[in-house]
């Protein structure tokens, strides 16, 4: 029997590999919810480069397959989904507010959080950037300070300290009218509309983390295909956000180069035989590589491989290293490393980041997942943004505020009193116009901001650089 529609959560996570559509429903059994797996769509992904959308085109069909597929196989209409957001030129920066009460009595109440936290909307920022997240890490309540949760305490001045992630206006516009330009699966066939709007590496989280590594202290490291993004967590409270212009694909150039192939091959080559471990290859084993029209087949040692995969994969981690040691919580994460991504289903990832990193690392699989067919095909590090886009339809990415606060809704504006006009119910999309995007600095840019921002005084512990 089919669930009733409004049960059913699809999550759209567009990637530079892959778009992929994931459609599920909560399951709970003894007050214990699993997510039954529907139906799982996949599209190769030609129009997005390093986690940004760059061809409009090409991205709306590959979301018009991943969708028509998901839909196919959950045999549902799909009108509204959630859809993760990536790029190179994503900031997370520590930011303080802070209000005079006005609610009445002694207490502080949660419309007093929903205030405070919409008055960090509405905060100045550079020309041509939106808000995307404003998360909380500690409030202070009058002289009271590291308050895990204010409301009940006693006082008039409430205070917090934020994380807020903004996004480039005209990256998020791209990925918004690709949406409006995607056809649902529905008799009317409608424009594509979204409901949420997640930065990946936090949906991520919300499928491969679980209650305990949070609290303890946990780095998410997501290897996609265009971007590695870091979501730090510590007693159950994101600290800090980065996203290294680095990851899957550029394994696959390397490859490209480093054997002389084609780009198709280069990718075959990562995907059927790659190894972070030159030793899981003799010094002899080779595979034949077709080679270009006229000349005979290549043969590529794949030693030689695992030895351009392992370079790569130790730049990636060193760069991961100093984002956490940048982060301040080095020497809290007691649960280590948790790595997902598509990339990280290559194997020997893990002891590389263990060397790197001198933490405690492991693959991060979408769990908490109904035992079935579909659930087997998502039970995968590359789509844990899309498992994790549909938990968003379940849960918050802190229970401490509202969802609709955690989460911006597209151009969504607020009153003069600080509250949310959120827009929720379906359809309420509207447009932006485009932007020119800009270009990212290479490898030597990266690190020497990372050097300016670490010794820069007007940057918090939690600060993200800008791309």
């Amino acid at each position: 029997m089919i669930p009733k529609q409004e049960e059913i959560i699809v999550g759209l996570d567009i990637g530079s590999t892959k778009v992929c559509a994931v459609a599920g429903r909560l399951i709970r059994n003894n007050d214990h919810a699993r997510l039954d797996v529907l139906g799982v769509g996949k599209a190769i992904s030609k129009g997005v480069t390093k986690g940004s959308v760059v061809n409009i085109g090409q991205t709306v069909e590959a979301i018009n397959r991943a969708v028509e597929e998901a839909a196919g196989q959950a045999n549902i209409d799909i009108h509204v989904v959630n859809v993760s957001f990536s790029g190179q030129n994503i900031t997370a920066r520590r930011q303080h507010g802070s209000i005079t009460r006005t609610s009445p009595g002694d207490e502080v109440v949660a419309d007093d959080i929903d205030h405070l936290v919409g008055d960090m909307y509405r905060s100045v920022l550079p020309a041509g950037s939106e808000i995307v997240h404003v998360l909380p890490m500690d409030f202070t309540v009058d002289s009271e300070s590291n308050i895990d949760y204010p409301v009940g305490r006693i006082g008039v001045k409430l205070e917090a300290d934020f994380q807020v992630i903004t996004a480039q206006t005209s990256s998020a516009s791209y990925t918004r009218k690709c949406i409006q330009r995607a056809r649902s699966v529905s008799p009317g066939r409608e424009p594509l509309e979204n409901d949420k709007f997640l930065l990946a590496p936090l949906a991520s989280a919300l499928a491969v983390l679980t209650e305990e590594e949070k609290h303890a202290g946990v780095a998410l490291v997501d290897i996609g295909g265009g971007t590695t993004e870091i979501a730090i967590y510590h007693k159950n409270v994101l600290r800090h956000v980065a996203v290294i212009p680095y990851a899957g694909n550029s394994l696959t150039s390397d490859l490209e180069i480093g054997c002389r192939v084609l780009p198709t091959q280069a990718e075959l080559l990562k995907t059927k035989f790659g190894s972070a471990d030159p030793s899981d290859f003799r010094l002899n084993e080779v595979v034949a590589v077709p080679n270009l029209s006229g000349r005979p087949p290549k043969d590529i040692l794949l030693k030689n491989v695992a030895l351009v995969i392992e370079a790569r994969l130790k730049e990636i981690a060193a760069m991961v290293q100093a984002e956490i040691i940048r982060s301040g919580y080095r020497d809290k994460l007691v649960a280590g490393v948790v790595l997902t991504g598509g990339t990280a289903a290559i194997s020997g990832i893990e002891r590389i980041f263990e060397r790197v990193t001198s933490l405690d690392v492991r693959i991060g699989f979408p769990d908490q997942l109904e035992h079935n067919v579909k659930a087997d095909l998502v039970s995968d590090p590359a789509f844990a943004t899309a498992v994790g886009l549909v938990w968003a339809g379940f849960k918050r990415l802190d229970d401490r505020i509202p969802l609709h606060t955690a989460v911006l809704q597209p151009l969504t504006g607020y009153s003069t009193n600080g509250h949310v006009n959120v827009g929720q119910a379906a359809g309420k999309s509207t447009k932006e116009p485009e932007k020119k995007k800009e270009k990212g600095g290479g490898f030597l840019d990266w690190f020497r901001k990372v050097l300016t921002d670490d010794i820069s005084k007007d940057l918090g512990p939690d600060d993200r650089y800008n791309q």
